[in-house]
């Protein structure tokens, strides 16, 4: 493993010129500490970088576990230092609780280690930590002896099901001991919704704003419009990732069933870097992998289809995940337009956010007919897009404006700076 600090971007360029009056009295010198680099995928880099929006690059640094692959969503950083973990050596079910071992006896000090002179080197006036895996472990030695402010952000809980078979059930618990621990002692913090917040401050006694991945007033002013005129066919969306996978072969079953009945082709449009063409549940003929798209373009594609698919545990064996955590994916269909279909057990954070707001159809139970029957009477109506404008509309302007939220962070950050301890 080596130390170093690797610079990506030069400060430069020039801001939008709403933010040339504040980068010098406003910004203060900003390190973000997290698992994924500048450039990494998945929903928790979506929301940073969409709540980094408009921040001075030459204020801007970053430290992660892993290291940058590529720049393709165009986040710059004035630097980027990355202790970055093995790829051999990083948990993914085989040998997990001897590499877990090494993680936390031999890779963490050293992180932390390399997290304090990174810091050092860095000054950062503020620290934005966002608990995520690996991270945990170094920031939480470190972050209390760092003369910044820290500010914390939850958007996952460590011990739901997806992580505990990747590293271990007894670990992830560690892991979310630590999480709530640098929760409990930041100078200011978020999560992504009401209910995660409610149970943060059960646990931990600090309460927080919420945070969460929203729509930007483009967004709002294409919602403004009339839908355009789509492509023929009923074009379902599956953006991000698959999390809970067991929900697909029972949606997928139910709509074979229905395919015949429909006016229109159905096709199933999955965008991510997921290759799930060896699963038996993929059937080539009428599902296509798109990859991971760049932002303007995946927002571009799902434009060009006709529903989102937003789907968590039918069953609440994962209530951890089930309850708190929200698929960035559900906030991507808003900003296009789609309305939703949502598939999982009553009490998810999904269903609950759906049923409120009444932006498509939510389905809660595994009965292949009893799905067929409403994905039927759903997906052959015509002109779903108009029909669910005004709900989709709704939701995005009360629960998701990203502007706000921006703001929110950024007030955050710099009561932070205000109040860091000093040397």
């Amino acid at each position: 493993m080596r130390v170093g600090c690797e610079k990506l971007t030069k400060a430069g360029g020039k801001p939008p010129r709403q933010f040339l009056n504040f980068m010098n009295d406003d910004f203060p010198r900003l390190l973000v500490a997290t698992e994924f680099p500048p450039n990494g995928g998945g929903g928790g880099a979506a929301i940073a970088r969409q709540m980094l929006k408009g921040w001075p690059v030459e204020k801007l640094f970053w430290w992660s576990c892993s290291a940058e692959v590529d720049t393709c969503f165009g986040q710059k950083v004035a630097a980027h230092s990355s202790a970055q973990i093995p790829q051999k050596l990083y948990p993914h079910r085989r040998w997990r609780e001897q590499k877990g071992w090494l993680l936390e006896q031999v890779w963490t000090p050293w992180a932390a280690r390399h997290f304090r002179q990174t810091a050092a080197a860095f000054q950062p006036e503020v620290i934005w930590h966002i608990p995520h895996a690996w991270s945990i472990p170094p920031l939480a030695r470190v972050l209390p002896t760092i003369p910044a402010g820290v500010h914390v952000s939850l958007h996952d809980y460590m011990d739901i099901d997806a992580y505990i078979t990747r590293f271990g059930r007894d670990r992830c618990q560690r892991l979310a001991r630590l999480a709530d621990q640098v929760y409990a002692s930041a100078t200011t913090r978020d999560a992504i919704g009401q209910a995660m917040l409610a149970d943060l401050q059960q646990r931990t006694g600090q309460t927080g704003r919420v945070i969460r991945a929203g729509l930007e007033a483009a967004d709002f002013d294409f919602l403004n419009t009339p839908p355009a005129p789509k492509p023929d066919g009923v074009r379902i969306a599956y953006a991000g990732s698959i999390q809970v996978e067991s929900v697909f072969p029972v949606f997928i079953a139910a709509l074979n069933k229905i395919r015949p009945q429909l006016p229109a082709p159905v096709s199933l449009e999955f965008y991510g870097t997921g290759n799930y063409h060896e699963r038996a549940w993929f059937d080539p003929a009428w599902m296509t992998g798109h990859g991971n798209l760049p932002l303007p373009q995946l927002a571009a594609a799902l434009k060009q289809c006709t529903w989102g698919f937003a789907p968590m545990d039918l069953t609440d064996g994962d209530p951890r995940y089930n309850r708190f955590s929200l698929p960035t994916k559900f906030i991507s269909y808003l900003a296009a337009g789609l309305p939703i279909i949502t598939m999982g057990h009553p009490e998810s954070s999904v269903v609950k956010m759906a049923t409120a707001h009444a932006v498509g159809i939510c389905l809660t139970t595994a009965d292949e007919s009893e799905l067929a029957a409403q994905l039927l009477a759903t997906l052959g109506q015509p002109g779903p897009g108009a029909k669910f404008r005004a709900a989709i509309q709704h939701c995005a302007a009360t629960e998701f404006d990203a502007v706000n939220m921006r703001e929110t962070l950024h007030q955050c950050l710099q009561q932070c700076a205000r109040q860091r301890p000093r040397p």
